[in-house]
């Protein structure tokens, strides 16, 4: 079994909430809620201005993680230069697939999210929805990125539309 230290987040440190994207741990709270004295980690994410509070015991529930390691994101710019798969079923259908990777939080399923919804500017237009969506998979993408790679998130962008543009 994991030592418990192992698994506690320190403040000041990046996570990830796979159903917000990239935040940074803030502060650790004490607060009761109905007699019950409960530990939470504040969790100020980073593009929506968000404050989210994590019970310390949920937080394996929710699926708060610290960022990837920079051996993960070589395997999302793998996965960004594969052939796009892309599946003939409706879109509604595809589009639940989709979601369910980029809120999984994982890195490289949301890369494939990415890869499959990118288009080329020659290539034929996009639904508004197909558009919608590629734009939350890279900004969630991009933003982890740039928290592994210590750099901005517009330059992390830019890396991964050069990936794409290359195929």
């Amino acid at each position: 079994m994991k030592s418990k230290k192992n698994n506690e987040f320190k403040i000041g440190e990046i996570v990830v909430y796979p159903k917000h994207g990239v935040g940074e741990i803030t502060n650790i709270e004490n607060m009761e809620i109905s007699n019950i004295k409960t530990k939470f980690y504040v969790v100020k994410m980073e593009q929506s201005k968000l404050i989210i509070r994590v019970p310390l015991d949920k937080k394996d529930e929710v699926g708060l993680r610290k960022i990837s390691s920079k051996k993960i994101i070589e395997e999302v710019y793998t996965t960004l230069k594969l052939k796009p798969k892309i599946r003939r079923i409706m879109w509604s259908r595809r589009a639940q697939e989709y979601e369910t990777k980029i809120f999984s939080g994982d890195p490289i399923r949301i890369s494939e999210v990415v890869r499959d919804l990118f288009r080329k500017s020659s290539q034929a237009e996009q639904s508004y929805s197909e558009r919608q969506m590629f734009q939350v998979a890279i900004e969630r993408l991009a933003r982890e990125v740039a928290a592994v790679e210590k750099t901005d998130y517009f330059q992390s962008t830019e890396k991964i539309e050069q990936i794409l543009n290359k195929k």
